[in-house]
Formats: C-alpha cells, structure tokens, sequence
C-alpha cells in the first residue's frame, strides 16, 4: 500500500493540522510501505539550520521515528518549502525525489509532481517559482542570517495572503496544453499532483488513450486527506482527529 499527500501547510499557526500529521505518522501510515508527500509539507522553510527549533524539532522527530519504523518516506519540493535540504534529509530518515518523478510499482506507472510547474497562466507566480528556483538566489538567501530569513519568509507569507484575498480561488490551475503535453511526454502514466487545492480526478483524452489526473486535497485543521494505492486502485481517504468518526 503507498500513501500520497500534499499541501499540509504545517506551521505553529496551524496546530490542529500539525496534530493530524503527527497522528497519521505515528499510526494509519505504518500501515503502507510508502508515503509520498508532495510539496508543501511546511508553509515555510527558510534553511535547514533551523531544523532544532521546537515546533520543527517535533515534526522531525516524528519523521524519523515513522521512518524506522519502516515506512519510506519521499518528499519532493513545493513552492513554500524549496529549501528543504540534505540536513533536514539525513534528520529524518526521508528520501528528496525530483520534480517530476516517475513512480513505477508492479501493477502500475504514476508520474508524481507538486504541479505548479503546469500553472503557466499565471505569470506572476511562474515569475517568483523561476526566481525561488534558481540556485544563486537561493544560496544568496541561506547566507543571510536565519533571523533575516524568518523576516523575509513572513513577509512573503503576508504578501501572498493579501494577493489571495477576494479571489475565488486562491490558486490557478493547470494549463490543459500544457498538461496534456506534459501527460503525452511520460507516457500516459496516471497523474498525481497538489498545489491547487482544488481536490478531484480529472479524465483526459490524449491520442486517443484515457488519462486520470488526481489532484490531492490541501490540509485543513480539523481534517486531512491521503491518496492510496492499494496495488489495484487509487482512492481517497479522510484523516480526522482520533475518536472522530
């Protein structure tokens, strides 16, 4: 069985999802050979010399313990936590997957991805994830104090707030060309991605052969949501907070 989140958020201003993620961790998870968390797994992530602070001490021990445990963690980068690093690697237990990854099981082929990559209508946030990408602004931004990166990843936070208010949607979707090129380059495999926060299952039509794209749901604080692979199909499942039905 493997497991697929995305979009979870997590910071100490998100305490209710924070206690889902430790709950799924430490219980329902061991259940799966695999979990694949698809981006964001933190609303920021500002160098991984701020892996000992308390509220990321506390993730991080979670992690690694799910991962002796035996359960294989892989995680690749999302838009709000690209600095994520070898340390926070080597801390956890986790495994850094690339973007996009192909994920090949004996009954199936997947091709896995945060998906904002695909969002190329919207040129002012394709604008910041080229910025945020490249490697000599990131290391630029690891070699100023952690202090100054907290105050810069606030900032970034609040101006991405106040761009989301009033909007219907908070985020853009994928562009269909852009998609389906996308879909055609690796081979049809079924399509798994976050970012959108605008969970369903799309069918699409390419050359002829049917396509599923699953998009996965975001965090919110009384309840999550995994994608799950039982070796025949995918579906759905619901994390809510112990003892709730």
């Amino acid at each position: 069985m493997i497991f697929f989140i995305s979009d979870l958020h997590l910071s100490p201003r998100s305490p209710g999802a924070t206690r889902l993620f430790l709950q799924f961790l430490a219980g329902r998870a061991r259940q799966a050979s695999d979990l694949y968390i698809l981006g964001d797994l933190f609303e920021a992530w500002v160098g991984d010399d701020d892996i000992d602070e308390p509220y990321h001490a506390e993730l991080v021990a979670a992690l690694r313990a799910a991962s002796d445990s035996g359960l294989q963690i892989s995680l690749l980068h999302g838009n709000r936590d690209f600095l994520l690093g070898a340390g926070f690697a080597a801390a956890t237990g986790i495994r850094l997957i690339g973007d996009p990854y192909i994920l090949s099981t004996p009954e199936w082929q997947f091709v896995l991805s945060h998906g904002d990559a695909l969002c190329l209508d919207d040129t002012a946030y394709m604008a910041f994830r080229a910025q945020v990408r490249n490697p000599e602004w990131q290391s630029a931004l690891l070699a100023k104090p952690l202090a100054e990166r907290r105050a810069i990843a606030a900032h970034m936070r609040e101006v991405s707030e106040l761009s989301h208010r009033g909007k219907d949607s908070s985020y853009t979707d994928l562009n269909p060309t852009a998609t389906d090129d996308f879909l055609r380059q690796h081979g049809y495999a079924t399509f798994i991605h976050g970012h959108t926060h605008q969970p369903a299952r799309h069918d699409h039509i390419i050359d002829g052969i049917h396509v599923e794209r699953w998009v996965l749901a975001d965090w919110q604080e009384t309840r999550g949501e995994s994608l799950v692979w039982d070796g025949e199909m995918l579906s759905r499942e619901a994390i809510l907070p112990e003892n709730q039905p």
